[in-house]
């Protein structure tokens, strides 16, 4: 009974001592901020008066000083609007382990921090590299930081489990973005979807320029993304093999998504092989823009015709070269990622029914139509070449 009476004896001492500097002017105007509970939110003198209970000449001189110090504005004569957002609600901290340094990634992490600030949520980032360890590393430090959910970029699905089972140990919710990963919400495109638009667009190419004829399709993957990012590649060449039927050969090369590995590989494997009428589709734009160099440096960039995924800021300018071999890219829109993962890591955690797997939008982006898209005026930074 001592113990407890001298706790609260010093818990009332520090609210006294506390009161002591309180200035009751100021305590009243911050009661008067927080009736406005959203900025389009207007209030006259008189409901201010009614929601406080202040009299009102205090409430009158309050309101006076608010707007002055460009607090409050008053632009229908008589009705306040706030010019501030006073947080009601627990902040939520969100994890987010973004994946490299390439343009796409840039993009979504812009996106993200973008979409964070607006809904006022504090985003702890940490850096997967490119790398198993590190994205492992991570997911320890984000669950040892207790954030409220986790949004996983990474691209090793191998390591998937691993991660999950970080995470559920911390009762952290996840979205994995672009490889799925158990118990995660997934983020990302429908990638036999994408497949077979873009083996559409080779087929209709091939059609084209050398009336179906073709005599090779050059696929470039990316074995260690596991068996979804793949499904890119075998939509792709389900469509072509469906529609063009002739003789060819059909070779795959493990690109891992990168443009100088595949400017390698491809260089390498026409130094034993005659001049073909080749199509290549890749995992991505990096991917196919090293083998269009490749093709380009031996000589033989007529005879190839080649399509991306990911409309990349490197790959827009490649549409937009009048001598392109490219033609096209499956973009997916990565600078709008942030807006929905946000809004699905809110809906998560205020508890609303989300799917197992949200899916972002996708379209051809062509030379024909790049503008219409990516408009140069608006994109012209992202797109000019480092």
């Amino acid at each position: 009974m001592m113990q407890l009476r001298r706790l609260d004896s010093d818990m009332s001492t520090s609210k006294r001592d506390n009161s002591r500097y309180k200035l009751e002017t100021v305590a009243r105007a911050c009661t008067i901020l927080r009736q406005f509970t959203e900025v389009q939110q207007s209030l006259s003198l008189g409901e201010v008066v009614e929601r406080t209970g202040f009299e009102r000449t205090i409430v009158f001189r309050i309101l006076k000083t608010l707007e002055e110090e460009g607090l409050l504005r008053r632009p229908e004569g008589r009705r306040y609007y706030s010019n501030v957002n006073i947080l009601t609600q627990k902040r939520f901290r969100i994890g987010y382990a973004s994946q490299s340094s390439d343009s796409f990634s840039k993009a979504v992490t812009q996106g993200i921090r973008w979409a964070a600030t607006r809904h006022q949520v504090d985003l702890i980032e940490v850096e997967n590299l490119y790398s198993a360890k590190a994205a492992l590393r991570n997911a320890q430090k984000l669950a040892q930081q207790r954030v409220d959910l986790a949004i996983e970029f990474q691209v090793y699905e191998r390591i998937g489990s691993q991660l999950s089972s970080i995470y559920e140990q911390a009762s952290i919710p996840v979205i994995a973005v672009e490889i799925p990963q158990p118990g995660a919400i997934f983020f990302g495109i429908d990638n036999y979807n994408v497949g077979q638009l873009a083996g559409k667009a080779l087929v209709k190419a091939a059609q084209q320029h050398w009336q179906g004829e073709i005599d090779e399709l050059l696929m470039l993957d990316l074995e260690i993304a596991g068996s979804l990012p793949h499904l890119r590649i075998s939509g792709a060449e389900s469509t072509v093999r469906k529609s063009l039927t002739g003789s060819y050969q059909i070779l795959h090369l493990d690109s891992r998504g990168e443009m100088e590995r595949s400017f390698e590989l491809v260089r390498q494997h026409m130094q034993f092989s005659p001049k073909r009428k080749t199509l290549i589709c890749g995992v991505n734009d990096l991917a196919v823009l090293g083998a269009l160099r490749a093709f380009s440096e031996v000589g033989r960039g007529n005879f190839c015709l080649a399509l991306g995924v990911g409309a990349f800021p490197e790959a827009r300018r490649e549409l937009r070269s009048p001598q392109t071999r490219m033609i096209g890219s499956i973009a997916t829109f990565p600078e709008r990622y942030g807006d929905n993962l946000i809004q699905i890591a809110l809906d998560i955690l205020h508890h609303k029914q989300v799917p197992p797997a949200v899916y972002a939008p996708i379209q051809l982006i062509t030379p024909q139509n790049i503008d219409k898209f990516y408009p140069s005026t608006l994109f012209a930074d992202a797109d000019k070449e480092n």
